[in-house]
Formats: C-alpha cells, sequence, structure tokens
C-alpha cells in the first residue's frame, strides 16, 4: 500500500466518522452557548438515528438515493421534538440541567428499542438499503494528491458539515440572533433588561442542538452501522459533547475537535489495514477514541471557560 493510499484511506474514514460528531457538537454549541448544558446529545442522537433509519426503510422507493439526506432532516426533526423536554424540564421547571439530561440518555434507548420490538418484532431494524456511500468530486477529484487523498471516494455528509460549521460560527458571532443568543448565556439579566426574551432565546439554543444531534443520529446510523439497534448510538453523543468543549465553544473549534475524535475512531477500525498500527492489538485501538475522551477532558476542561451562564437557571423575577 502506497503512503497516497495509506492517507486517502485514514482521511476518508476519518471524515466518516467525523460528521456525526460534528452536526452533534455544533448543536451541543448553540444551547451551551445559550446558558442551557445539553448532556442528553447522546439521548437525542439515538432518537435521532432510529427516526433516520425508520423514514430510510419505509420511503426508500419513493425518494431513492435522496432518501438518506431526506432522512437526516426527519431525524432532525424529530431530535429537535425530543430536545423540547429538556427545554420544558430546565427553562420553565427549573431542573438541574445535567438530572434532565440525564433522563433523555435512559429514555431514548428504552423508548426506542421499544418501537422496534412493537414495528419490527425484535430489537432492531432491517438494513437500509440506501446509504450515504462515497462521494468522488468532479474535477476536484484530478488534482495530483490532494485531489487523490481529500476528494476521491470520500464522504460529502462531512464537507456539508465542515461548510455548516462555519456558517454556524457566522450566525453565533456575526449576526444579531447570535449576540442574543450569547447574551443569555453569559448575562441573561442584562440582556433581560434590554428586552431580549431570555426564555425564548434558550428555547432556541436548545431546540437547534436537538435538531443538529437528530442529524447526527441520523447520519451515524446511515453511514456506519446501515440499521438501529440499542448498541448503534453508544458513545458518540459524549465524545460530541467532549469535542464542544474542547473546542471552546466555538463551531469551528468544535469542528476541528470531532475531526480529531474522528481519526481516533477510525484508527480503531481500520488500523489493522495500516502498516503502522499492524502490529496494535485491536483492543487497544478500539478504546481509543474513550481514552481520548478522558484524557482530553482532564487536559483540558479546567482550561476552557464555559458561558458565565451556562447551566444556572434564570428566574425572571429576581
Amino acid at each position: 500500500m502506497t503512503f497516497t493510499t495509506t492517507l486517502a484511506l485514514l482521511v476518508s474514514s476519518m471524515l466518516i466518522y467525523s460528521a456525526p460528531l460534528i452536526f452533534t457538537s455544533i448543536g451541543g454549541t448553540f444551547s451551551e452557548r445559550g446558558g442551557v448544558v445539553n448532556v442528553g446529545l447522546e439521548g437525542i442522537m439515538v432518537m435521532g438515528a432510529f427516526s433516520g433509519v425508520l423514514f430510510n426503510l419505509s420511503c426508500a422507493d419513493v425518494f431513492g438515493s435522496a432518501t438518506p439526506w431526506i432522512a437526516s432532516l426527519v431525524g432532525g426533526v424529530v431530535g429537535l421534538l425530543f430536545s423540547l423536554l429538556h427545554a420544558v424540564a430546565t427553562i420553565n421547571f427549573r431542573a438541574d440541567h445535567i438530572v434532565s439530561g440525564t433522563v433523555l440518555n435512559l429514555i431514548a434507548p428504552s423508548l426506542a428499542v421499544f418501537l422496534c420490538r412493537f414495528l419490527f418484532g425484535k430489537g432492531q431494524t432491517n438494513t437500509i438499503s440506501e446509504t450515504f456511500g462515497r462521494f468522488s468530486f468532479p474535477v476536484l477529484k484530478d488534482i495530483p494528491f490532494i485531489g487523490q487523498v481529500f476528494f476521491n471516494n470520500t464522504s460529502l455528509v462531512a464537507y456539508v458539515a465542515i461548510l455548516i460549521s462555519f456558517v454556524s460560527w457566522f450566525i453565533l458571532f456575526k449576526t444579531r440572533f447570535g449576540l442574543r443568543l450569547r447574551s443569555v448565556g453569559e448575562h441573561p439579566q442584562a440582556a433581560d433588561t434590554l428586552g431580549i426574551n431570555v426564555y425564548l432565546m434558550r428555547y432556541l439554543g436548545v431546540m437547534i442542538s436537538g435538531f443538529f444531534g437528530g442529524i447526527g443520529g441520523a447520519v451515524y446510523a446511515q453511514t456506519i452501522s446501515n440499521n438501529f439497534a440499542v448498541t448503534t448510538i453508544a458513545g458518540p453523543g459524549f465524545i460530541a459533547l467532549a469535542a464542544m468543549i474542547f473546542g471552546r465553544w466555538n463551531p469551528v473549534g468544535a469542528m476541528l475537535s470531532s475531526l480529531f475524535f474522528g481519526l481516533s475512531q477510525s484508527l480503531a477500525i481500520i488500523g489493522a489495514q495500516l502498516p503502522l498500527f499492524s502490529n496494535i492489538p485491536s483492543v487497544y485501538l478500539k478504546i481509543t477514541p474513550y481514552v481520548l475522551t478522558i484524557v482530553v477532558l482532564a487536559a483540558f476542561f479546567g482550561q476552557s471557560v464555559a458561558p458565565k451562564a451556562d447551566g444556572v437557571n434564570y428566574i425572571k423575577s429576581k
């Protein structure tokens, strides 16, 4: 295997595993910039994955190759609706954000498996026929070396996720909406005195996180597992949360962190095919993503400065 082929395989695999993390970590960024901690990203991804696969199985004959893209949007809508549970609990009833998010993580797998048994008679769905697959960019793939590594037989949805991360950065830091969302995450009392509806902005932040988290789950199920089972989403939501923190609550930083974690996940899958990692026992490669998550959180969590009102319930009368 030549160096170019090896690098192309590694980059392609990294992008495939990074795409769901990018979407989900961007969603988490919007929620926490608005002051609501969302540790329920894992549960939101579960519901997005289940609904995306269910739509894919039901409508593949109608939409053909466009099915995975539409199914991802359906997963995003379901994730948005599911995240409203977290929004109501934390914003209206002032529940502890960590407890509320944990409840989402506990509800989602049980609900999804129950629906699987009800609809399919077993604990998992059937295998989908329409997946995201691989994509080669016209013209760009013919560029020497760069085209072979980055634009040939790669993941189109990952490049869409990268593009969305830059759009999200612009929205958060260069628009009126982004300024208002960040203000209620930093100092909600001051924002309220300026006429900003703190509750509404926080709702929007959580809903956006639910939408992107649902998309992340649907993308994961339609690129990696190709079906849904209780073990389909087992950890990527927490890795996305770590990527958001490592990226300092910035969409572009979250995207770059997701690429890093996606690389570690891809090594667990294709490491045996790479000369440099072929002699490492597979069990060590499989635990690498989770070890890196712990190391990154331990090393950088204290250095990362979250929005000042992140996780703090706002009471208008006070």
